[in-house]
């Protein structure tokens, strides 16, 4: 695993070690899934839908995570890589590697970021054009009142 990304979770695991630290749904799987937002978010991948440009992280994780937030984020700020392609590869990897380590009870989030992730590459192998997804499209309407 690459040494920022071990300084990151070296940091909020010791600081989450402390139970007066955790949120009251924390598992320690979260601060990998919470790694994985930030540096998806950072990666700012092209072949992200409109409504997973960004994912937000958690109120009850930020105001949890202490005074290392700032340190954290530029840790990850400063993790480069040349094309996309070598920044999927690297979030890929970071999530299989974090899902190792974990039983299959603790991946709920890591496969949900997984998923998008595995999306963001599917565009990519395919050259697939981002097309905007419309949410409030008309519904037909039944004349069963059941079906309304």
């Amino acid at each position: 695993m690459n040494y920022k990304i071990q300084k990151v979770l070296e940091i909020w695991h010791n600081h989450f070690k402390n139970e007066e630290n955790q949120y009251s749904e924390f598992e320690s799987s979260d601060i990998e899934y919470f790694v994985s937002c930030m540096l998806y978010n950072h990666f700012a991948f092209s072949k992200a839908l409109d409504t997973m440009k960004t994912i937000d992280l958690s109120y009850d994780f930020l105001s949890s995570c202490g005074d290392e937030y700032d340190e954290i984020k530029s840790i990850i700020e400063s993790i480069e890589f040349s094309d996309e392609i070598d920044k999927l590869k690297f979030l890929q990897e970071f999530i299989e590697e974090s899902k190792a380590k974990y039983s299959s009870d603790e991946l709920y989030l890591l496969n949900r970021m997984e998923y998008h992730v595995d999306g963001v590459i599917q565009r990519f192998i395919n050259d697939e054009k981002i097309t905007r997804i419309e949410f409030n499209k008309p519904v037909a309407r039944s004349s069963n009142p059941l079906l309304r």
